[in-house]
């Protein structure tokens, strides 16, 4: 199986061969951020775990606000610990931002906005700084997967293999996109002469979640840019770090200063600010729903921005009785559910499986969990999950599990701390039978290794089953039968639907959900789109 991301389907040959932008670096040169060397991709790939953790010991954490192209503390001066979720130990300390660092990130983007000198940058000039940038991504790969692998726990080689190339290609994308926006003429009497210019915002504020901090921040700022508005990145409180190192590299790049701005603090402090910001003209939101929805609140007590939102899942998988290939299906419900910890907002929590081989599929399901996700350290190569981002939501996850047992759920594996790793945030991998629809661990979003096997007898039974959620992110289907397949996808409320796979996808495909999951899309052209808005122009000729 090829990796694959969130729905950004890759295969890594291409950015590690010689191609002429995606190869990640052709030699060593000057890292300008601290002065070592940078490491080939192909050696990259070589370090055990001794050699991670001694590249670990270099990394230097920066946790200051980056306004106006500079790095600066909070004007209050006040910080706040970050933690090693591996090993509970504090790793570094960052910036504490208040509404006063918000105004100046603002300040600073709307003045680099009404200055042009992006906005009105011509479009080629500003695809090669965008093009730049995605190689620099690239060539800063080790800094990018130690700083999110120490603040949040991610195995150190799905950074590499995944989340670093994945947000390269994004910048990439959008940067393809931008020489692609059209305006229109239209038809009009012959005394009269219309046309609709398509303009950036202005400024756009990105508020981003931890589970993947380097991709998500991509996934909102690089649209955001192409589309020629100036940016104010809030990244979340528990990884913070390679916010800092993307805002850097901007600069590297070409970009010029003021046009992406970092705010570094706690989401009910920097995040509100900038919600309820009156000079900023859009908030690009990914996190949970009880959050995006005070978002929207914030929206409409200030200025009426424009609102975009991902607000997570309850994604249903359902296993037909004639599923093509049945181990083929258990291995994607496997890395479906237990992949990135079970923190995604596409988690394929909600294994609905045909009665008829109900029995079948749990036999192995458990079998092929034994060996496909092994909790570990994340700096060695060899580990396949990783901690939980912190100790709450280790024992929320923890108390999510003993809710299923009260409830009559059956505990078929996991369920507890792995033994030898009690220092750090580690839930093992968990399943659950005799699931109910009704019962909280088939209702809530856990963003835990939970996975709840619920069976069902007919596919109409299978789609009201996943269709009873406030969540519509995603689903997926397994089936030989095409007429199965176009009527599930029909039936099914989610914004994206897999049939016979699993989080596949590219670039053109749009992510985002229905109902509570939320009101925008992700990674497509669609995306850069929404963050334009038309102009008419009425030209009277006489």
């Amino acid at each position: 199986m090829k990796p694959h991301l969130r729905g950004i389907w890759l295969d890594f040959g291409d950015w590690t061969g010689a191609g002429p932008f995606a190869k990640i670096v052709s030699q060593s040169r000057q890292n300008r951020m601290g002065g070592e060397n940078i490491m080939l991709m192909e050696d990259i790939k070589k370090l055990d775990r001794n050699g991670w953790v001694e590249q670990a010991r270099k990394i230097s954490f920066e946790g200051r606000n980056f306004i106006n192209g500079e790095f600066v503390p909070a004007k209050s001066g006040k910080t706040f610990e970050k933690i090693n979720p591996a090993s509970g130990e504090v790793m570094a300390t960052v910036s504490r931002s208040d509404g006063e660092d918000v105004n100046a990130a603002v300040a600073a983007a709307r003045k680099a906005f009404k200055s042009g000198v992006w906005s009105r940058m011509a479009p080629r000039d500003r695809m090669n700084v965008l093009y730049r940038y995605a190689k620099l991504i690239n060539e800063h790969a080790m800094e990018f997967a130690l700083l999110d692998t120490l603040d949040m726990g991610k195995p150190i080689m799905d950074m590499i293999n995944s989340d670093v190339p994945g947000s390269a290609l994004t910048f990439q994308y959008f940067a393809e996109t931008i020489d692609k926006i059209d305006g229109q003429v239209t038809n009009t009497a012959a005394s009269e002469f219309q046309y609709i210019l398509r303009q950036p915002l202005g400024v756009v504020a990105c508020i981003t979640p931890w589970n993947y901090p380097l991709m998500m921040a991509a996934w909102k700022v690089a649209p955001a840019l192409a589309a020629g508005n100036t940016v104010v990145l809030k990244p979340a409180e528990q990884s913070p770090h390679s916010a800092s190192l993307m805002a850097k590299l901007f600069i590297e790049a070409g970009g010029p200063a003021g046009v992406f701005n970092v705010v570094q603090g706690l989401g009910h402090e920097a995040g509100k600010a900038l919600a309820l910001h009156m000079d900023v003209d859009k908030i690009a939101f990914t996190g949970s729903v009880e959050v995006g929805k005070l978002v929207l609140v914030y929206a409409g007590q200030s200025n009426m921005k424009r609102v975009t939102t991902e607000c997570g899942g309850k994604t249903p998988q359902i296993i037909m009785a004639d599923a093509p290939d049945l181990d083929r299906a258990v291995s994607y419900a496997v890395n479906g559910i237990y992949g990135n910890q079970g923190e995604v907002c596409n988690a394929g929590s909600r294994l609905l499986v045909d009665q008829k081989l109900h029995d079948e599929f749990i036999q192995r399901f458990i079998e092929k969990s034994k060996t496909a996700f092994l909790p570990g350290d994340p700096l060695d190569p060899a580990t396949t999950m990783g901690p939980l981002v912190t100790r709450e939501q280790q024992q929320r996850v923890l108390g999510y599990i003993e809710k299923g047992k009260q409830e009559g759920a059956k505990l078929e594996f996991g369920g507890a701390v792995p033994e030898k790793l009690e220092q750090g945030a580690y839930v093992a991998p968990t399943l659950f039978t005799g699931v109910k629809n009704e019962m909280t661990i088939a209702r809530e979003e856990i963003f835990g290794p939970v996975a709840a096997v619920m069976p069902f007898r007919t596919l109409e039974e299978a789609i009201e089953i996943a269709n009873d959620s406030i969540y519509g992110l995603a689903a997926s289907i397994w089936t030989k039968d095409i007429s199965t397949a176009h009527k599930a996808a029909r039936d099914i409320d989610a914004g994206v639907v897999w049939v016979n796979c699993f989080d596949h996808g590219d670039m053109t495909q749009p992510w985002g959900g229905f109902k509570q999951s939320g009101n925008g899309r992700d990674k497509c052209f669609e995306t850069m789109l929404h963050h334009t808005q038309t102009k008419s122009v009425w030209v009277h000729l006489g």
